[in-house]
């Protein structure tokens, strides 16, 4: 039985949507352009006025807002409150420049938490399930947006955070977790955990886990719902437009619903900047349209993906968004060829590895090097040099029939590779570009 949080607008007509999108868009339009004079004056520079925006079908029409207009408004630039009105931050975990600091009012952190919610609900939870929420907590929008989520659809809420592992089997075992939201590859190095410790996929109550905030395969998706007995759905956010909630798996798990009545998603050409058909791979583009503090509009998320409007069998009507290819900017070109860790890691998976890996790019004498580091299983760990030998090299061809290019493969030690509870840091790029 598929369960809604808010069925009346999730499993909306079409038509209905778009009413609501057009209304909420030219209402976000106004505010933004009384509010926010950094986009009032990309506005300005385009000849436009918020008289111009009459509907979704003006939405193109509209200045696009990147990273680089967040660094360039730090802290306060696109703020469209004022902060008398705002009652929390969350900030990025960029490593490059400013962070990123977004703002909510408390209708704002209202909204999110629905979004979560209906996240919860369409994996199959309810008011009765245990959820387990060990993504961090603090300004990573994760721990507190899944929080808030639990809380809304009445779950009870074990508020674990990331970290201490032997703490977070103990609350699974002993407080019957049915819910864990938590990073792909923590979700994987627990499943690990707890096999080395014996326990099989029927000892872990565990039924249903949220994952989200990293890039990770079908594979990936496989192996950890075997290893822990559960169901794993993806979930998609940015801190930008408010955090993990923007769309959702459901029980149909292809492809994640994005919650129109307060996003609205674009595909474009990240090199033209035109607007792409829907079933177009492209870079997708959002525009918040109920959110007060920190207004989207049209931001570019660098994420490459493609948007499809199928009927699905768990009865949502909302847009589909594939799970994201990479991204425009974390995507590495290595010897003029696009190539994606999730690429790498699909092999790796599909050649019976673990999702712990590292790949090391450098540039030596103008040339571009391709180093893929990669954790044995405990069950595959030998010290003969043939089998080993014999081992990297039918990595380096699969990895050469998926990418196109030649990667040198190291096969390491199992637990040699720094795990991470948080995101993994899976590309070291040594180059000087």
């Amino acid at each position: 039985m598929e369960h809604y949080y808010q069925q009346e607008i999730e499993c909306a007509p079409r038509e209905e949507i778009l009413k609501i999108q057009d209304r909420k868009l030219v209402e976000q339009v106004k505010h933004v352009w009384e509010n926010v004079p950094y986009y009032r004056k990309k506005m300005e520079e385009k000849g436009l006025t918020p008289d111009d925006i009459k509907g979704v079908e003006d939405l193109h029409k509209l200045p696009f807002l990147s990273k680089y207009d967040l660094r360039e408004a730090y802290p306060y630039g696109l703020l469209g409150v004022p902060l008398k009105d705002c009652v929390r931050i969350h900030s990025t975990s960029g490593t490059t420049g400013k962070r990123v600091v977004a703002f909510y009012t408390q209708g704002d952190v209202d909204l999110w938490e629905d979004c979560c919610a209906r996240a919860i609900m369409a994996t199959g939870c309810t008011e009765d399930d245990v959820c387990q929420v060990s993504y961090g907590y603090g300004l990573f929008t994760g721990g507190a947006g899944l929080h808030g989520g639990s809380h809304k659809v009445g779950c009870l809420t074990i508020p674990m955070s990331s970290g201490n592992t032997e703490r977070q089997i103990m609350f699974i075992q002993d407080l019957n977790a049915t819910l864990i939201c938590c990073t792909p590859s923590y979700a994987a190095y627990l499943g690990e955990s707890m096999k080395e410790m014996g326990l099989k996929p029927e000892d872990i109550p565990l039924k249903a886990g949220i994952f989200g905030a990293e890039a990770w395969s079908e594979e990936m998706r496989r192996d950890i719902e075997k290893t822990l007995g559960i169901k794993a759905f993806d979930i998609y956010g940015l801190t930008e437009l408010s955090g993990p909630g923007v769309a959702f798996e459901c029980s149909a798990q292809n492809g994640m619903h994005i919650n129109e009545d307060h996003f609205i998603a674009e595909i474009i050409d990240p090199e033209t900047e035109e607007v792409l058909p829907e079933g177009t791979q492209g870079e997708l583009v959002f525009t918040a349209i109920d959110k007060k503090a920190f207004p989207m509009m049209r931001y570019r998320t660098r994420d490459v993906c493609t948007l499809h409007r199928v009927k699905c069998s768990c009865g949502r009507t909302f847009v589909k968004m594939e799970k994201p290819k990479g991204r425009t900017d974390d995507m590495l070109i290595i010897r003029g060829v696009n190539v994606f860790p999730s690429q790498i890691e699909a092999v790796l998976l599909e050649n019976g590895y673990q999702a712990n890996y590292q790949i090391i790019v450098d540039r030596i004498n103008n040339n571009d090097t391709f180093d893929v580091h990669v954790e044995m299983t405990p069950e595959m760990f030998t010290d003969n040099v043939a089998e080993i030998s014999k081992r990297q090299n039918d990595l380096v061809a699969g990895l050469k029939s998926m990418l196109g290019i030649k990667a040198k493969v190291t096969l390491v030690a199992p637990k040699s590779i720094t795990r991470s509870e948080g995101k993994a840091v899976r590309v070291i790029d040594r180059r000087k570009i």
